[in-house]
């Protein structure tokens, strides 16, 4: 099995499988939004994207946990159909949970002086 991990080092640990993920990603707190997307985990560095973004960061996980951050930019125009990003460089950091195929986390990123909270929500669709 491949995959991105510090452990404490006692028995075998989970690891964040590399491979392609499907997340479904969630605005919070009444802001409307959202966004389905594909992303790539690999030992650490996250890239992907979805009709209208690219981003990229990376993560550190360890006993179940995961943190991260990631830079969002537009790559198409997407004429007001998500505008709480439109035309924008965001930042975003999350941290969550993860199991062998799946992971969940909240996050917030900063558009501006607006800070927007989401859950996001990823599934392994092909390992490495």
């Amino acid at each position: 099995m491949k995959g991105y991990c510090q452990g404490t080092g006692q028995g075998r640990e989970i690891m964040i499988r590399n491979g392609l993920y499907h997340c479904k990603t969630v605005f919070l707190d009444g802001v409307v939004g959202g966004s389905d997307s594909v992303m790539v985990l690999r030992d650490g560095i996250i890239r992907g994207g979805d009709s209208f973004y690219f981003f990229h960061g990376t993560y550190t996980c360890a006993d179940g946990k995961v943190k991260g951050e990631i830079i969002n930019q537009e790559h198409t125009p997407s004429h007001g159909e998500r505008p709480v990003w439109e035309k924008r460089v965001v930042t975003i950091g999350f941290s969550g949970t993860y199991g062998d195929e799946t992971i969940e986390s909240f996050g917030t990123s900063l558009v501006g002086k607006q800070s927007i909270r989401f859950n996001a929500k990823m599934r392994l669709l092909i390992p490495d």
